[in-house]
């Protein structure tokens, strides 16, 4: 079981948790949503749940709650601009289908 980051990915969340005062690392998962059934759930940990799978790269953690776990493995983030705005992509392998919007996807 895997998440991996881009090395932007990892500077982009560097630079919030430092920007914040504080934090562990950046929370991934899932929820139910969207016209495809589920969408990515991204937030900053400031505080571990104790059954969190945590991997780590680019001395960066990033948590991952049991339940979502099986629809992100081997999930790797990017942090992408383009023009004015800036996000974070998800190539994820367990995707079947996404939505036309990119908001939402299948497994």
């Amino acid at each position: 079981m895997s998440i991996t980051l881009t090395a932007q990915a990892a500077e982009h969340i560097n630079k919030h948790i430092e920007k914040r005062g504080s934090g562990l690392g950046l929370r991934l998962g899932v929820r139910l949503t969207g016209c495809s059934g589920m969408a990515y759930d991204v937030d900053y940990v400031d505080q571990a749940n104790e059954n969190d799978h945590i991997f780590e790269d680019h001395g960066v953690k990033v948590f991952v709650d049991p339940r979502s776990l099986p629809f992100v493995d081997g999930t790797e983030i990017d942090f992408v601009r383009q023009g004015l705005s800036a996000t974070f992509k998800f190539k994820n392998p367990n995707e079947k289908a996404a939505c036309g919007c990119g908001e939402s996807f299948m497994v």
